[in-house]
């Protein structure tokens, strides 16, 4: 890996450019209009517009992120974390570019995207997990029932 494109902004574009350049491995930051003056934008060891004011137009775009990449000859991708960092779509698309993708891979981010997925996952996996009721059954009825068969401390969640 000789040169990471960051797609994303600001402090976590930072930190990314700073560990990335203490290994030696330069980087392309992204800015939208408003961010042209960004102190991730001045780190970088180049830095790409793509053109826009509103992250729908810029930072969520993978076909500008993709473009940008391309055009620095960026070999590596990293999303930081929020935009796109858990689009596995996004992800999938920077390693069908041949570009590699610094973060979990495609199948894990789908696999993983919803806590119910993953909990599931965790128990077909033999992974402890507290007790908890995740069925169709909505009804207060329902919940009061498992709240007595879980017992207390009792979490409940949305």
């Amino acid at each position: 890996m000789k040169k990471i494109l960051i797609a994303n902004r600001s402090e976590i574009a930072s930190r990314i450019i700073h560990t990335a350049h203490r290994m030696g491995i330069e980087t392309v930051a992204v800015y939208s209009d408003p961010d042209a003056n960004a102190l991730h934008v001045r780190e970088a060891t180049q830095a790409v517009a793509l053109g826009g004011a509103a992250s729908a137009d810029t930072y969520l775009r993978t076909d500008k992120l993709l473009a940008a990449a391309r055009a620095t000859g960026a070999d590596a991708v990293h999303p930081g974390y929020g935009f796109l960092s858990e689009n596995a779509d996004f992800a999938q698309a920077v390693v069908d570019a041949g570009l590699t993708w610094i973060g979990p891979s495609p199948a894990a981010i789908r696999a993983l995207g919803s806590k119910s997925g993953a909990k599931a996952l965790a128990h077909a996996h033999g992974v402890p997990c507290l007790p908890g009721y995740a069925g169709d059954d909505q009804s207060d009825e329902r919940f009061a029932a498992e709240a007595a068969r879980i017992g207390t401390p009792l979490m409940v969640k949305a």
